[in-house]
């Protein structure tokens, strides 16, 4: 039997309902007892008309706070900011001791949002970084994301400011790949135009050039949070007659801090606001996105939905500051508690048991599951219908949130970032289970074990001392690292097998290049250079893909430096948008002895740099998605491009071959 084609949003229409919902979908206390039908396989003339939910399902309403530390609110508390709205719904609900961004960075933690699935499932592991880029990385609108759970339940999704989750920033901006309107979403404002960089809080803002102004307060200019409010206040009155769920994502307090004059001298003014980890800017900031938070929870209360209604207010990833995260080690790059515990407080009169607090572990990807709880939504597979749930790896908090019930929990909840981000965090992974904590640095496999139950600051690595322990995850995180298959495998070779015939050379700034006579002839492929002796005159090892000077994918070796560095080009321009900082590896990676080898493995649009500094085995050293510069996965790519060889050492040996 064929199904009905429609939008996104309507994909379940008629027959499609049930392949979500199943019958009976009244497991929520707050699915008010309404039943499904059963897949229908009746000829549409022959169909009921589609179920439409009543006007009082629950509504979800997020607000994000972009890089807000875990205990950067007064209810968590904080001594100098003050959050005294949040505070009262923390009160008057429920505030979560273990809750964890999805990532430590935001587009990644953005994707587990909409999603309900780990990062690393949905292809984005890291920020998304502006056009032109390397990669064209995106939410790609393949995945089940929050319209395609929540529409077919009559439910209207809306999403107010930050979305980051494409590089595309040229065109009209519903035809850019990976926009919300391509997820379903029905109602979209003041999301970034052009790339957001770090920030802008004062009308006209650079990143949304087509936005006019709304609203000012004391004939100042308008100002960004509050503009986001305005429009929280409109969504919610608009479509206060139909269920709904709202992102209201907040571009504060990220990065570039900037707040109303007289806020800031107010905070200024304050005893301690000198003192560390006191930021008089960034609590003005934070009493902008509170007194949002405050209009929204009034909007809901005046439209009579309050008792209808979760809402929840968190954070992306913990705060870019040390100091300000302390104790907990670490900070927004880093999977130590510091870069993913972020704050999250739960409210809805009559939904949320009030005035509690709970260690139970939750993170962003538990947010869709909830949200399809109470929509009446359980996940389930079924092969007519085009949502599949159960890849989901989140679960429905409403147990812990109603204080009723039994919560499922998590085996173990994984954590994975394979990129380099400044100042210190190298690619790592982690995982936790219960009060156990598992580092694994994917440089050399080396791990580190905390216990948070005793030492949530992470100070006292216990790997040693607890072999079982650290065995166990370690084999749990390694499993998980294999199935979310991230990176390009090590290379197979164990040393370069002789040299790859010559066919041209070219010259670069780091040394002749040497072109092969053929290069990959699929997208899965490796390349593998033994240096042979290196000093200071012959210092430079590249290698790479080439058609010539002018489109070429290098790596290159320093030995002076004990660094790389990519050198990407493509039409004589070089790309260097979405690179990683290499320069955090300078003084790490050393071919001294006769037996160290570089490597490059691709796989489809990314490639990764390998070394073997001691004969011993191959370490992981960066990943690069090229897939907006030279996208390998194309043939005609791969046709006019060679293995490329070169630098001022000698090279004992070159090997290429498809994998």
């Amino acid at each position: 039997m064929s199904r009905p084609t429609t939008t996104r949003r309507g994909l379940l229409v008629g027959a499609g309902v049930a392949g979500v919902v199943g019958a009976g979908a009244a497991a929520s206390a707050w699915d008010r007892g309404i039943e499904e039908p059963s897949y229908d396989d009746r000829p549409r003339s022959e169909r009921p008309v589609r179920w439409r939910p009543p006007a009082d399902r629950t509504n979800v309403v997020v607000v994000s706070i972009d890089d807000l530390g875990w205990n950067e609110l007064g209810c968590y508390g904080h001594p100098f900011n003050r959050t005294p709205e949040i505070d009262r719904l923390a009160a008057e609900g429920l505030r979560f001791t273990r809750a964890y961004a999805a990532a430590p960075l935001c587009s990644p933690t953005r994707a587990a949002m909409m999603t309900g699935r780990y990062p690393a499932r949905c292809g984005i592991t890291d920020f998304l970084r502006p056009e032109p880029a390397a990669s064209d990385s995106r939410l790609d609108p393949g995945h089940s994301t929050v319209p395609d759970v929540l529409g077919p339940r009559g439910y209207t999704t809306g999403l107010i400011g930050k979305w980051h989750l494409t590089e595309t920033y040229s065109g009209p901006y519903r035809d850019r790949p990976g926009n919300p309107f391509a997820h379903g979403f029905d109602d979209v404002r003041v999301s970034e135009e052009e790339y957001i960089a770090g920030g802008d809080y004062t009308w006209p803002y650079f990143f949304l050039p087509g936005l006019p102004a709304k609203e000012s307060v004391s004939g100042a200019p308008e100002y960004l949070t509050d503009r986001l409010a305005l429009e929280a206040v409109d969504f919610i009155e608009t479509h206060r007659d139909e269920p709904f769920f709202l992102h209201v994502s907040n571009y504060a307090v990220h990065v570039e801090h900037e707040a109303p004059a007289d806020l800031v001298a107010e905070y200024a003014a304050l005893p301690g606001a000198d003192e560390e980890p006191n930021r008089p800017v960034v609590a003005a900031m934070l009493a902008r996105v509170d007194a949002q938070v405050g209009r929204v929870r009034r909007a809901l209360e005046e439209n009579g939905l309050d008792r209808r209604t979760l809402l929840i207010v968190t954070s992306d990833n913990g705060s870019e500051s040390r100091d300000v995260n302390a104790p907990l080690r670490g900070a927004k790059g880093e999977l130590y508690e510091g870069g993913i515990r972020v704050p999250l407080v739960a409210w809805g009169p009559g939904l949320v048991r009030a005035g509690r607090t709970s260690d139970h572990p939750t993170t962003t990807v538990d947010l869709l599951p909830t949200a399809a709880e109470l929509a009446g939504v359980r996940p389930r597979r079924d092969p007519r219908g085009p949502l599949d749930t159960t890849g989901w790896d989140g679960v429905s908090l409403v147990p812990t949130l109603s204080g009723r019930g039994r919560q499922r929990t998590r085996d173990a909840t994984f954590w994975v970032y394979p990129h380099l981000a400044a100042p210190r965090a190298r690619p790592h992974a982690a995982v936790v289970v219960g009060d156990d904590k598992l580092v694994m640095w994917l440089r050399d496999s080396s791990v580190e074990l905390y216990d948070l139950g005793a030492d949530e600051a992470e100070t006292t690595d216990l790997s040693r001392e607890r072999p079982e322990v650290t065995a166990r995850l370690t084999t749990l995180l390694r499993e998980h690292l294999a199935e979310v298959d991230l990176l390009p495998p090590p290379p197979r070779s164990r040393r370069a097998g002789g040299r790859v015939r010559v066919d041209d050379e070219v010259t670069t700034v780091a040394g002749p290049l040497r072109l092969a006579t053929a290069g990959p002839t699929s997208d899965s492929w490796e390349l593998v250079v033994d240096p042979g002796q290196l000093d200071r005159t012959r210092r430079t090892v590249l290698l790479g893909l080439a058609s010539g000077p002018d489109e070429r994918l290098l790596l290159t070796y320093d030995h002076v430096r004990r660094g790389i560095t990519w050198d990407l080009r493509v039409a004589g321009q070089q790309v260097t948008a979405g690179l990683e900082p290499l320069a955090m590896l300078d003084g790490t990676v050393g071919l001294d002895r006769r037996t160290a080898r570089l490597a490059l493995v691709g796989r489809g649009a990314q490639v990764a740099a390998y070394v073997d500094e001691r004969g011993t085995g191959w370490e992981f050293l960066t990943l690069l998605d090229v897939a907006g510069a030279l996208d390998l996965r194309r043939r005609d790519v791969r046709r006019r491009l060679r293995w490329a060889a070169g630098g001022t050492a000698s090279l004992d040996a070159v090997s290429a071959r498809a994998r």
